[in-house]
């Protein structure tokens, strides 16, 4: 057999020449982002995908299937997928960078000629289906909205928005999230003893408490159209201790409750129950215990008169509002479009999950995708795998402009 000719049965076997770091897995040279190397395989022809299709039957089908589309748990869909991407993921994994996976295994004697065709030809088959309604889980729904149909008995007290309208009843408005969960818990364990607020608050899961959180932090805030008895010019003077915590004016910047717009009658029962210890919270029990009754009725009136506002927190996304922020880079219901960035849509939710929480705990690397999954939950990554594996697959064909 010629040389030359045995060379090409080798590359095609999936054993093409390649050279070898001390570690002993190949080191492909680095391709420039934006490159015409990283898009060959784009504009590979019907040859190039013919013997691609040999580089995959000897390499790839054992877990992806000659058809790229995997039964193995974990394991990707390739079928369909975005040519450029799969050559450069090719590539990362013949590094090593990925660590020590099958995947390493399965290409660290593969030619870059070879790379380029079995990418190619992967990308030029009709993309997975998607999955089966059933299986997938369902989209997590607006907390706000969720929020609003759990706290509907609470509008009989604290008003319909959140705005009390009954002397010694508090808003519930201008509250940062964590500080009004933090409340209603108190009242669940009796760190705040009120026998009627317990019996309420009970039966709320935590997922519902948080959606209420965020309901009321959410509505505009407003004073409470309640009386105030008491001096608020000397209630401004008293209250500037309180503004290290609670802020200028009552309107805390922190998880401190703000004060700012409170009905005064419940802002005054509060402060008693600090002093008498029926709300159990250390912070606060020396604060209440050195005013008299005048100057918390002075100091109610102050905050009562005072102006509250939204408070800064950030709001949980939809899977809907996450999904597009995803498609900016991955494609309309992760269609990719660029043949570097991957197609989302018919994937196994396994393996997105999977790859969401390498990203999340810097198993992979990358600043963009470390960026969009900050402070992403665990729900919300279950939530986004199976929204894109119930998207329908899409294939894109690539075509050289010519020269101008």
């Amino acid at each position: 057999m010629k040389q030359s000719a045995r060379i090409l049965f080798l590359t095609l076997l999936g054993f093409g020449f390649c050279t070898h770091a001390p570690s002993g897995g190949a080191q492909p040279a680095p391709i420039a982002p934006g490159s015409a190397a990283e898009l060959k395989a784009a504009y590979a022809t019907s040859q190039d995908i013919a013997e691609g299709k040999r580089v995959a039957e000897a390499s790839c089908a054992g877990c992806h299937g000659i058809d790229g589309i995997s039964k193995v748990k974990d394991t990707p869909h390739i079928a369909g997928q975005r040519p450029g991407y799969l050559y450069l993921e090719l590539r990362v994994y013949q590094a090593g960078a990925r660590g020590n996976t099958p995947m390493n295994n399965s290409v660290r004697f593969l030619s870059d000629d070879a790379l380029m065709k079995v990418a190619a030809y992967y990308a030029n088959l009709d993309p997975a289906p998607p999955a089966p309604p059933g299986k997938a889980a369902a989209a997590k729904p607006d907390p706000v909205a969720a929020g609003r149909a759990a706290a509907a008995g609470c509008g009989g007290c604290h008003g319909d928005n959140g705005v009390s309208k009954i002397a010694g009843m508090p808003s519930l408005v201008g509250f940062d999230p964590k500080y009004f969960v933090a409340a209603v818990k108190a009242y669940k364990n009796n760190q705040r003893k009120h026998d009627m607020m317990k019996t309420l608050v009970s039966a709320l899961s935590d997922s519902e408490l948080n959606n209420i959180a965020l309901f009321y932090a959410t509505q505009k805030p407003a004073r409470a159209p309640t009386p105030s008895a008491g001096d608020q010019a000397a209630g401004k003077n008293a209250a500037a201790a309180c503004a290290g915590c609670h802020g200028e004016g009552g309107v805390s910047s922190g998880t401190a409750p703000s004060l700012a717009g409170q009905d005064a009658q419940y802002f005054a029962s509060a402060m008693k129950a600090y002093k008498d210890g029926s709300r159990s919270d250390p912070s606060m029990k020396a604060p209440a215990a050195s005013v008299d009754e005048s100057t918390v009725r002075n100091i109610a009136a102050y905050y009562a008169s005072q102006t509250p506002r939204p408070p800064k927190f950030r709001k949980p996304l939809t899977t809907t509002e996450l999904a597009q922020r995803c498609d900016r880079c991955h494609g309309v219901n992760g269609n990719s479009t660029d043949p570097r960035s991957p197609a989302l849509a018919a994937q196994r939710a396994d393996y997105l999950e999977r790859v969401m929480h390498a990203y999340r705990k810097g198993d992979r690397r990358s600043r963009a995708m470390a960026a969009m999954l900050d402070d992403v939950s665990d729900s919300d990554v279950e939530g986004l795998a199976s929204h894109y594996s119930r998207q329908k697959g899409r294939a894109v064909v690539y075509v050289p402009l010519p020269a101008k």
